[in-house]
Parts: structure tokens; sequence; C-alpha cells
């Protein structure tokens, strides 16, 4: 029987691979870890992005892909570039902060939508930009401090603020460029640069706002091209800013921008970032990944390297409830694909694929039988589901055939082979002839009647 869970761990960043996902930014919500995406398309030259997307994780290492439930079709207003945003909550709503391209200004914008949950619906908040017109309207970040009082920052090269009021719709006031220095943060207003200068450093663009014990964060991509994370603090939301140097050198991840987002989860604190380290991507095939670290005692920043490990688990996996087939830790080969009645599910499956979810905890009773949801058009295959490894023992397998159609759903039902109790990582491996497609994935689930 087995018992014990494998002790190597391949590599959990970057944290998507079905596709590629840049600029995450992290938001808590009921006890559930969201991460909110862009999404840069298969092969681009360019910054060519049109939707954003949302995953979600209470372990830190298994992750739901929710889909796009935002897009650049979202926005009567928007046509083009689809780039960074960042999702909060008040008073029960879901507010994304987005740019994209304006054609109203045939600029770039700051928008914003609305949802009624975490993973939306989310539709278009005010029907026009909330900020338009000037190109380094980019990369929204936004934070509502103790008081109440709601703040949107945002630019490249320069940085701008507004405070939102309390529908975070509107805000009061004007547009504010932020004065940059080279105490504030490393070198001084882009116009004010020379060239023959050596600063301390250069803020660039996708900024981070938040709250630490009575201080103020503002983390940023620095340094031009490449771009590394570097950030200043402040005793006030709006400065003076203090420039207090690097905390993610530029390393040998395949991407020459970077852009992070930094949240506390389960007792533990998480610095979000990208790579251009999944297959066939680089810098304009960005992926998300996620390191833990500690503050230094006096609220500072440790400096962090990107890695491939990623982090451990925070919480115990049950296999024993149906879990969605997009819910993994790491997989090769697939996509997922949306459906207005199924909702996300797996696709583009072809032999040798497979998916992983790590460290799913059995507990002392083994399963007796295993459930899944498949579907496939032509010749079906087998679904196999390995301890441990993509080579390890079996504990069980069922045969997809024809169901009609790739989302003519069909249940089926298996005899587990092998006795599984405790922790143990589980493979899903897809099997079935060469070069083809074979079937679609919905969902999974052990029981133990």
């Amino acid at each position: 029987m087995l018992s014990a869970a494998a002790t190597v761990l391949p590599a959990q960043n970057p944290i998507v691979q079905t596709w590629f996902t840049p600029d995450p930014a992290p938001m808590v919500h009921d006890g559930t870890l969201y991460v909110y995406t862009g999404h840069d398309e298969d092969g681009a030259d360019f910054f060519w992005m049109q939707e954003w997307r949302v995953y979600s994780t209470q372990d830190m290492v298994n992750w739901t892909d929710h889909g796009s439930p935002l897009a650049l079709e979202s926005f009567s207003w928007a046509d083009d570039r689809a780039w960074a945003a960042q999702c909060i909550e008040r008073n029960g709503k879901f507010y994304w902060y987005v740019c994209a391209h304006s054609k109203l200004s045939n600029a770039m914008a700051i928008g914003v939508a609305v949802g009624e949950s975490p993973t939306g619906p989310f539709k278009d908040a005010i029907g026009k930009p909330l900020c338009d017109g000037n190109w380094d309207y980019i990369d929204p970040t936004v934070f509502i401090d103790d008081d109440g009082q709601a703040y949107l920052y945002w630019g490249n090269p320069n940085l701008y603020y507004v405070k939102l009021n309390e529908d975070m719709i509107s805000y009061s006031g004007k547009v504010e460029k932020v004065e940059q220095t080279v105490e504030s943060f490393g070198a001084p207003n882009p116009e004010l640069r020379k060239k023959d200068v050596k600063y301390k450093d250069v803020y660039t663009e996708g900024p981070w706002f938040y709250k630490r014990n009575g201080k103020y964060y503002m983390l940023y991509a620095a340094g031009g091209i490449p771009e590394h994370i570097a950030y200043s603090m402040s005793d006030k939301p709006t400065g003076p800013w203090k420039y207090m140097g690097e905390i993610m050198p530029h390393q040998d991840t395949n991407s020459f921008t970077n852009h992070c987002g930094v949240i506390d989860y389960k007792g533990n604190s998480y610095f979000f970032y990208h790579t251009g380290k999944l297959p066939g991507g680089g810098g304009f095939g960005r992926s998300s990944a996620v390191e833990q670290f500690a503050y230094n005692p006096d609220g500072t920043f440790p400096v962090i390297h990107a890695t491939d490990k990623g982090v451990s688990p925070v919480d115990v996996f049950s296999p024993y409830r149906r879990v969605e087939a997009e819910t993994m830790a790491f997989s090769q080969g697939i996509k997922s694909e949306p459906n207005a009645k199924t909702g996300v599910y797996i696709s583009e499956i072809h032999t040798g694929d497979y998916i992983k979810v790590r460290e799913a905890d059995f507990g002392s009773q083994s399963p007796a039988k295993f459930k899944a949801s498949a579907a496939s058009a032509l010749r079906g295959g087998t679904l196999e589901v390995r301890a441990d490894s993509i080579g390890g023992k079996v504990i069980a397998e069922i045969a997809v055939p024809h169901t009609g159609g790739w989302e003519c759903w069909q249940t089926l039902e298996t005899g587990i082979k092998t006795p599984i109790t405790g922790v143990h990582d589980i493979y899903f491996v897809f099997k079935g002839r060469k070069g083809c497609k074979l079937f679609n994935f919905d969902w999974w689930e052990f029981a133990r009647e």
C-alpha cells in the first residue's frame, strides 16, 4: 500500500503552465488567495495582449484556473494592449483596475471594471476610462488605507496617483504627478535625467503600493531594460518617498521585464513576479511565479532571487471531492478552455501530457473508486492516475471512449488498482495514439465507497 510522499520535488515555478500569465496581482478574500494576471499570446512578437485571467489557491501550490472574466471586449473604449491590472474588494464588490489602449484618445488609459465575486462576472463600471489621454498611463495599483481613503497609482516612466472616492469608480481632485529624485526613487524625473550620469536606480513602471506596520511601500520595476525590482518607503501614502534599494535583482529569467505583487497569506509573506521560463516563453511570453520571504526586523525587504522550486504548501489538499481538472500544481502540454455551461476545462490533451496535483492527503483509509468527466469527438485515450511521478504506481486507470463530441461529457468510473493512503503527489498521465488530440477533461474525484 502506498503511504509516503515522494521526496524529490520538480519545478513549481511558473505557477501556471497552460498559458502565459504576466503581471501577477495577488488578492486574499474569504480564505482564498487570488492572482489576477495578464495573458501574453503564444508566439507574440510584442505585448499584443487581449484579456486578463484569474487563478486561485488555498494551499499555495495547487492553482485553479478561472478563465478570463475580463477582456478588451469588456470595454467599449478599448481596442488593444490589455496590460497590467489589479483587483481589490470594497463593501462586497470587486474593483478591477486595468490599462488598455483607448480609441477615444489614441493613447493608453486606466479603466475600472466591477464584479460581485472575485471571479466575476465583471463589467465596465463607468463606460469610459477613469483616466485617459497619456501614453504613460499604464500599470495601475490600488490600496485602501486604514482611514478608508483609497489611492490609485500608475505610470511609466512617470508615477501618478489620484485619491479615489468611496465609490471606487471616481476620484477627487486632479491627477497628481509624483516628483522623482535621487533620494526618493534613485533618479530625478525622466526629463531631468542626464545620459552620462550613473544614478542609484531608475523608476520604470509596474508600481505595487501597500501599507504594513504603519509604513507605506512602493515597489516597482526599475533600471530600464532589463528590469529588476526595487522599492521606496514613506510615512505617508503620498510621500515623501525614500529609495530603499533592490528587492529582486535582474537574473537569467529569460524576460527583460518584471512586475511584482506582494501579499501575506496564512501567516507567510509572498512575492509574486514573472519570468519567461516556460517552453516557448521569453520577453513577450511571460509567466507568473512566486517566492516566500520574511521581512527584515526593521520592515525592509531582503534580497529575493527567482527559483524554479517555488513555495511549499500551507494547507492540505483533499482528493475526496469533485476537483476541477484545471486545478493543478504543474502540467505539460495541455491548455484550458472555457464553456458557458461547463466552465473551464482541460483541452489539447496528447499522449505523454500530464497534470500534477501536489500533496493530496488520502488519510489512513484508501479510496475504493475513482471518477472522472471526459469528452472526445474522435478516438479517446487512456487516463492513468499515478502516485508521486509520471512513471509511478498506477492508482487507477480509465479508458476514455468516443463520447460524441469535444464537449459531450461522460462520467467514467473505475476501481482502485493500487490502494493508497497518506500524502502523495498525484499525476494524471494521458496516453493514446501519437500526434492527435485525445480527449478533454473536466473534473475528477476519489471516493471511499
